[in-house]
């Protein structure tokens, strides 16, 4: 264990509290934790709208925003249809502000367009019109030009693209897009990358595999990017680590994440695509994703309490160990035995971690006696 943390699970007060001390004398910051869906908000039109309380079934965008208040997120990540139906400013302000828009979630939002909100250039602004300087529209406020950009969290680099390939000027090998995002990745060089964009590259929903997000994965792949995360198809789906031509590769593979159940509505689970390893059509919610320096945990949340939930957690390709850089846990409140009038003995609950626990010392008040 570095000397950083001290290598040792220190005892203040015998038989009392076991409390961890790091030799520097300060106390670490918490990776950041950040949350992301897409297929978010359904237009007043829809039936099912209610005054933006919902159905049972649709128009749930609201309970997955109290996921996001009570969630104390570093960042929100939505991936696109983020406002139904045509994704007007009026909408926005009717629908996607009552619930994701709120106070204290909007403000800590790095969106991501979808295709109801700018398929080609021309489509109108209410996407860049809302979002403002976040949606890193051009100067002309056209929805969906451009609509990508990057942003570093914690030790992350993360990339905001649009899969709105008309708007976007493309995605092909050599487009503005793919050019840029190439120039950005070399100029970025994170031991962890997440990517994210709304039409799933790989997907077992009613909308398939996007096929024309090849030439941006197998880039991201190459650059050796860890995470990717898209919507479109209204279901979460988790995938196994993939290779740059989407065959499952457990050593060095890229994941990716279909989380289209910020709470429009739902879609059907087709056959499954080669290397999901889970699919759920009927449940809204969010991902949560907690940022480590080499590497990340994810727990898929149900809104109001459902009972599916997905976990585990990842470790980033071009993530190079150069020492511990995780404490020990505290150990157990020692508990007394054999008490005699010259000697005392004791023992306690392990201390655990990562790498190894070398020693403990016990203290008497701020006198070290073990």
């Amino acid at each position: 264990m570095s000397a950083s943390f001290g290598a040792v699970a220190r005892f203040v007060g015998l038989l009392v509290a076991a409390v961890l001390a790091a030799s520097s004398g300060t106390a670490l910051a918490a990776d950041p934790v950040v949350a992301a869906a897409g297929d978010i908000a359904c237009t007043t039109a829809n039936a099912a709208f209610n005054g933006g309380l919902g159905s049972p079934t649709a128009c749930r965008q609201l309970y997955t925003s109290d996921l996001l208040l009570n969630g104390g997120y570093d960042a929100i990540l939505t991936l696109g249809d983020n406002q139904y139906t045509n994704g007007t400013l009026a909408e926005f302000q009717s629908s996607y502000a009552l619930s994701w828009g709120r106070a204290g979630l909007k403000e800590k939002t790095y969106p991501a367009i979808g295709n109801h909100e700018g398929v080609t250039a021309t489509s109108g602004g209410g996407y860049c019109s809302y979002f403002g300087a976040a949606a890193h529209c051009n100067s002309s406020m056209t929805q969906g030009a451009a609509a990508f950009y990057s942003w570093d969290v914690g030790t992350w680099h993360m990339v905001a693209l649009n899969s709105n390939c008309t708007a976007a000027g493309g995605c092909d090998v050599g487009s503005p897009q793919y050019t840029w995002l190439s120039q950005d990745l070399a100029q970025h060089p994170a031991a962890c990358t997440l990517a994210y964009w709304h039409h799933a590259r790989f997907s077992s929903g009613d909308h398939g595999n996007s096929v024309f997000m090849q030439p941006i994965w197998k880039l991201l792949y190459d650059k050796g990017a860890d995470v990717v995360l898209s919507g479109h198809n209204h279901i979460y789906e988790r995938f196994a680590p993939l290779d740059g031509g989407g065959a499952p590769n457990p050593s060095n593979g890229m994941r990716e994440f279909v989380v289209g159940t910020g709470g429009n509505s739902h879609t059907p689970v087709g056959p499954l695509a080669v290397g999901s390893e889970v699919s759920k059509s009927d449940t809204y919610g969010v991902l949560q994703l907690a940022l480590h320096p080499t590497g990340y945990d994810f727990s898929f949340l149900s809104e109001s309490g459902g009972p599916f939930t997905d976990s585990g957690s990842g470790t980033c390709r071009d993530a190079v160990v150069t020492g511990d850089i995780e404490p020990p846990s505290v150990p157990g409140t020692p508990t007394s035995t054999g008490v005699t009038q010259t000697t005392v003995g004791f023992s306690w609950a392990a201390s655990m971690d990562n790498v190894g626990v070398t020693g403990y010392q016990v203290f008497r008040g701020s006198t070290q006696v073990g």
